[in-house]
């Protein structure tokens, strides 16, 4: 027994020790002369998914394009898989496997969803990406249209094609804008399995979402943003006793 317990010692501490797949310390961000946030924290465990909840203007986005390097300027720390990477240019960043969907999707329009599926290129050392072939099994919508121009898809599946395109990088960390937002409910359904799916997979995902309804039942921890800054954080455990803070700053 002895000799057992030595063994699953290591392991133990191993796990103990992994690092948090994102941990953000004293971040502050800027776009000019104007100061958008202040002093974030958060921090996100492999596997997890994670929300951030607020109001429009609550700084959520910028907390995302913060971690991708994409505002005027940042103070902080961001660690992702314990990698210092505030000093960072964005394409770097996105090398250590990381996938930013804007809400914006940027879509190429000229091409087919396909093409746009091949577009981008492998990212991470490690891990080579979703093939073409999971990517249709976890996407079918996508299959049916692959020879369709960007134009031509629907809201929800440029939406689906906006996701798998990252996939198809090799980033583990995803970092998701309002993916649910103006999308019908058969889609916004199919999206809510996609996470569970990416979940079971260990992808890790930090969600900006406004439809709470969406949100609630995916992630496992939950941030609420105000005024650039983080006013409330909750295990999903917590969720129905948090309703009454929830309801007064998100009114849900």
């Amino acid at each position: 027994m002895e000799a057992v317990r030595q063994q699953q010692g290591p392991a133990t501490n191993k796990e103990k020790t992994m690092p948090k797949a994102l941990e953000i310390s004293g971040l502050h961000a800027w776009y000019g002369e104007s100061h958008i946030l202040h002093d974030v924290n958060l921090s996100v465990n492999q596997g997890e998914v994670v929300t951030l909840l607020g109001r429009n203007g609550a700084g959520r986005t910028t907390t995302l394009r913060a971690i991708m390097g994409l505002t005027g300027s940042r103070k902080g720390s961001i660690k992702i898989n314990g990698v210092e990477s505030i000093a960072m240019a964005t394409h770097r960043i996105a090398h250590l496997g990381v996938g930013y969907c804007p809400e914006e999707r940027g879509i190429f329009s000229s091409l087919s969803a396909e093409e746009n599926l091949l577009l981008p290129p492998q990212v991470s050392k490690n891990d080579a990406g979703m093939s073409v072939a999971e990517i249709y099994e976890m996407f079918p919508n996508l299959a049916e249209r692959r020879n369709s121009q960007g134009t031509r898809l629907s809201g929800g599946e440029q939406q689906m094609l906006a996701v798998a395109r990252i996939l198809r990088t090799g980033a583990r960390l995803l970092l998701l804008d309002e993916i649910s937002e103006g999308l019908a409910p058969v889609i916004v359904q199919a999206l809510a399995r996609m996470i569970r799916s990416l979940k079971e997979k260990g992808y890790t995902i930090v969600m900006v979402e406004q439809n709470f309804r969406f949100a609630a039942p995916l992630a496992d921890q939950f941030y609420v943003m105000e005024h650039g800054q983080i006013v409330e954080s909750f295990a999903s455990s917590e969720l129905q006793q948090k309703m009454p803070v929830l309801n007064e700053l998100l009114g849900v």
